[in-house]
């Protein structure tokens, strides 16, 4: 089916234009409450939760219309991580979740995204029943209730303390923060509210870093994207180890005691690790995507670990971690899932696991990353007006076989849109700085005389 609403991660953009603005939404919310309340018989509630960008205030009370409107109730979360929507639609026992957020993307964009009861991501099959709704709504306006079963709108006041809960749960018992210095970046996002308290609560000092959200502020030069802010202040306090968190606290960046950035592949080499060593590695498998550096390939090749690659995103990754029965899988942007831990990306248990490791081994962080060295890749995002299919383009298609005839089987070319913005990203990995640097721009080059964004 060609989706018109829902992309790789919900329904998202500008927030106050189609489909990011009230009526859509409301829309959505009416769509989503008659798709799962018919899946999901007993089930007549939906949690609603959201990051803090200003826009979420009329996303949220258009969606609770919606919903009501169809005879469901809604449970109102306020701002909380998204982690923490689909821990709590499982545990209070929702028909479904939905989370009003753009993740790691500026104010200005928003999103909706959906989980089902079980606490993942809502399955293709109920995204497009829910598509074919928006557009032909005349089924759902025949079996509008009548007044009196009108649903009803809550706000759940321990929804973060509950969450907080469920956190501290997923770090080994044995071990404790204490003596620890933590300084967290909460991006001005979903986090700022509960993940100081989580480490806090375990033992940790904790020093904060934009955690004041204003509606406006989140993602802005701060957050898992831009650790510059962190990693200065790691140094300066001493501190233990550093936590970047994007907007909606799914993603993970980690710096380390001596102030160097780690991304997302070294956490999901460093837990394998730890994970072979400890038994819980389960099928001694990880999932990855085509994104992940061929450095970590290697690093779990030396193990005795398996790897398989799904698709960009991390729908792709969770449903080939469930066919395959792996507990470990994530994405070099810092967006991993402990399957054994949660349902979905977490960062905040992401970061528990990492210091689980630590504790384990007894190493800091800067030893630990060292279990191998990237190989050079670089990553441009290219502006686009449009996104027709990679090899239509004549230009980016023959850069692009030139690129493999050179790189042979010493690196990798991948050229793909971004599911959630007017994004082409180019990947280049090679065996020399100059070589990534020289393909990769030639290529990009090709995407934007192509189809740049004017």
């Amino acid at each position: 089916m060609n989706r018109k609403y829902f992309g790789t991660d919900g329904v998202r953009g500008v927030a106050n234009i189609a489909p990011m603005d009230a009526e859509t939404a409301l829309a959505i919310g009416r769509a989503t409450a008659y798709v799962l309340k018919r899946n999901h018989k007993g089930l007549n509630r939906i949690l609603v939760g959201k990051d803090t960008r200003l826009s979420g205030y009329m996303l949220e009370s258009a969606l609770t219309a919606g919903i009501c409107s169809m005879g469901v109730d809604v449970l109102l979360t306020g701002p909380v991580p998204t982690p923490a929507i689909a821990f709590l639609t499982r545990t209070m026992r929702c028909a479904a979740g939905i989370v009003i957020s753009a993740s790691h993307n500026p104010f200005e964009d928003n999103g909706i995204k959906i989980f089902n009861a079980g606490g993942f991501k809502l399955p293709d099959a109920q995204e497009e029943e829910i598509e074919s709704l928006l557009d032909n709504p005349a089924e759902l306006l025949a079996n509008l209730p009548p007044p009196r079963e009108i649903g009803r709108a809550k706000r759940i006041s321990d929804a973060r303390g509950r969450y907080v809960e469920f956190c501290k749960g997923t770090f080994p018992g044995e071990f404790t923060l204490e003596g620890m210095k933590i300084v967290i970046d909460c991006a001005n996002g979903a986090a700022y509210g509960c993940a100081p308290d989580v480490f806090r609560e375990l033992g940790a000092e904790v020093e904060t870093l934009h955690a004041k959200p204003d509606g406006m502020n989140i993602n802005e030069r701060c957050g898992s994207q831009h650790t510059e802010d962190l990693r200065a202040r790691v140094v300066a306090s001493g501190a233990t180890i550093g936590l970047a968190f994007d907007g909606d606290a799914d993603r993970l960046i980690t710096v380390d005691e001596k102030g160097r950035e780690v991304s997302g592949d070294h956490t999901i080499a460093i837990c394998a690790q730890s994970m072979l060593a400890a038994g819980t590695l389960r099928n001694r498998l990880v999932v990855l995507t085509p994104m992940s550096n061929l450095g970590l390939r290697i690093a779990l090749d030396k193990m005795g670990v398996s790897w398989v690659d799904a698709g960009v995103g991390d729908r792709l990754v969770l449903a080939r971690m469930q066919k395959d029965g792996a507990v470990l899988g994530g994405e070099q942007s810092g967006h991993v899932i402990f399957l054994d831990k949660h349902t979905t990306g977490d960062g905040i248990v992401s970061a528990l696991q990492i210091i689980a490791a630590m504790k384990r081994s007894g190493k800091p962080l800067s030893e630990l990353a060292s279990i191998f060295t990237e190989a050079p890749q670089r990553l441009v995002n290219v502006e686009v007006r449009e996104k027709p299919p990679v090899e239509s383009l004549p230009g980016v298609a023959a850069a692009i076989a030139a690129a493999e005839k050179e790189l042979g089987r010493s690196g990798r070319v991948l050229v793909r849109y971004s599911g959630t913005q007017k994004l082409c990203r180019v990947m280049v990995e090679a065996a020399s700085e100059e070589a990534v640097e020289r393909i990769c721009s030639a290529i990009a080059a090709e995407v934007r005389a192509a189809i740049g964004a004017a």
